[in-house]
């Protein structure tokens, strides 16, 4: 029985180290995301439908969108100066990481 608990202790805590990894990941690479989107500055508005993530920038010359793709986007619309990324589940995410850091 001791062997049990022990074992699920241990499991307890590689869990909880790979999620935290995982997170310091994801702040990672969103930090890139806002790079290659031009830089924080760039950045007018964000928004977010399903899979989809929105965004309103000043000048699209400063997108690099190939980078973008490398990150994970399954695809990028440019209409004007609005993108929409396919990122999947990471979108609401990335929207809420971007209004933190633009106040």
């Amino acid at each position: 029985m001791a062997k049990y608990v022990i074992i699920v202790i241990i499991f307890i805590i590689i869990l909880l180290a790979v999620l935290k990894s995982t997170k310091k990941d994801a702040h990672l690479e969103i930090n890139k995301l806002i790079d290659y989107l031009g830089g924080k500055d760039n950045i007018v508005s964000s928004d977010y439908n399903l899979s989809r993530f929105v965004v309103t920038l000043r000048d699209t010359n400063k997108v690099n969108k190939e980078a973008i793709q490398k990150l994970g986007a399954k695809g990028i619309v440019e209409i004007d100066n609005q993108l929409k990324i396919i990122l999947g589940n990471n979108s609401k995410q990335l929207k809420k990481y971007i209004d933190d850091i633009k106040k």
